[in-house]
């Protein structure tokens, strides 16, 4: 089938790329790291650098240490060179690349994500809506008769599982659980397959997504007409004090 071919084509191009561990978060998503998310990053670099100059912006991006450029400047470029790297060092869809413009205030005022193995760009601006490929881009409006809770792979061992879909089939007949990837296209699934809901819990540990994770897309999918807050229905800041984790307030997108 095409999308035989499409997965054939992708895990002949990521033949030969060794992985590396970093020592931050909790999951084995958080921690792996390949040649390529450093070659992107770079790419995405020069391609930034004279908006950066020209209107003084600060730059987070996930393989570079964190210079605090997005505490002292109005608004900074936040960078995912490759979400998804679990699904992409296994030859597998899932992965992605996002950037975002980040307000100091913490708020998203332009996405833009690129999924390869499907050629598709998605891409919002603050006020102005969302579009996927250039097409404008909206929250579904035919609701399927089940609900469904896109999950990132840690959530299947983790130990509230069962007390969260507990939680949300007293509200729903149906609940199936869904994985798609990085926490990127996770997201931005639940805009074209509503009902649905991607969210990360809080929790103690260090992890539950970055900054980066979620940048571009809190722009994209509250564009769309979908929800976007933390753990507990409040704005989602995306510019937390000592910390690039998202672990203390969690994510909601619905």
């Amino acid at each position: 089938t095409i999308e035989q071919e499409k997965l054939k084509a992708v895990q002949e191009k990521i033949k030969g790329f060794a992985t590396e561990h970093k020592k931050v978060g909790s999951s084995e998503a958080s921690q792996i790291v390949t040649m390529v998310d450093r070659v992107v990053e770079a790419f995405i670099l020069v391609a930034l650098e004279s908006s950066i100059k020209k209107f003084d912006l600060g730059v987070l991006t996930e393989e570079k240490t964190d210079n605090g450029s997005r505490f002292e400047k109005e608004y900074f470029w936040c960078i995912d060179p490759l979400d998804g790297t679990l699904p992409f060092t296994e030859g597998e869809s899932g992965y992605s690349v996002s950037i975002a413009l980040v307000s100091k205030k913490g708020e998203s005022v332009l996405g833009v994500v690129f999924d390869p193995v499907e050629n598709v760009l998605y891409s919002s601006v603050k006020g102005l809506g969302a579009t996927k490929n250039g097409e404008k881009l909206t929250k579904s409006t035919n609701k399927y008769s089940k609900f469904t809770l896109v999950t990132d792979r840690s959530f299947a061992t983790s130990g509230d599982k069962e007390a969260v879909l507990s939680k949300f089939k007293e509200k729903y007949n149906e609940v199936e659980e869904k994985y798609i990837g990085g926490a990127v296209l996770n997201a931005i699934w639940i805009i074209e397959n509503q009902p649905a809901s991607y969210f990360k819990s809080i929790k103690k540990n260090k992890g539950g997504g970055s900054v980066w994770d979620f940048s571009a897309t809190a722009c994209i999918v509250k564009e769309s007409g979908c929800n976007v807050s933390d753990s507990n229905g409040n704005h989602l800041g995306l510019n937390p004090k000592h910390t690039t984790f998202m672990n203390e307030v969690g994510v909601d997108f619905s």
